[in-house]
């Protein structure tokens, strides 16, 4: 749609107060995360993300870009090509799509984290399941046969 198509309303600016949004926990043990910016139709996502120290995100694949910038503590690659991979505060990582790992925080961390689309991740039991634990398939996998 373009934009004189829009109404006023809808080509308003966003303005968000993290502060003001509170810590939604996750899943995942010692993992929290608080929505800036969330699109259900397309799988955009910025969020910030906190993880507690020794706190794992599981085995994951990125379906398309995913951009992770560093606040405070650090994001280690636990498993995967780049395992041992550290990016501390004030740095920058970006993975491509396909790329597939786990990640920990030995020390905690925080992160501002953006996502094309959401991961896949690959639960013990064999399913493939987005962050909430749905079947990534069926939640997103429309978005991708376009």
């Amino acid at each position: 749609m373009v934009a004189a198509q829009r109404s006023a309303h809808e080509l308003r600016s966003h303005h968000v107060r993290a502060q003001d949004v509170p810590w939604q926990k996750t899943r995942f043990p010692g993992c929290e995360m608080k929505p800036l910016m969330i699109d259900p139709s397309s799988g955009l996502a910025t969020v910030l993300f906190k993880m507690a120290p020794g706190a794992v995100l599981p085995d994951h694949e990125h379906v398309l870009i995913e951009q992770t910038y560093v606040l405070e503590g650090s994001l280690v690659d636990k498993e995967g090509p780049d395992a041992g991979l550290e990016v501390g505060p004030g740095e920058f990582v970006w993975r491509p799509a396909g790329s597939r790992h786990a990640a920990w925080s030995p020390n905690g961390g925080l992160f501002i984290a953006i996502f094309q689309i959401p991961n896949k991740f690959f639960e013990p039991d064999g399913r493939v399941a987005d962050a909430a634990g749905r079947d990534w398939q069926q939640a997103w996998g429309h978005l991708l046969s376009d």
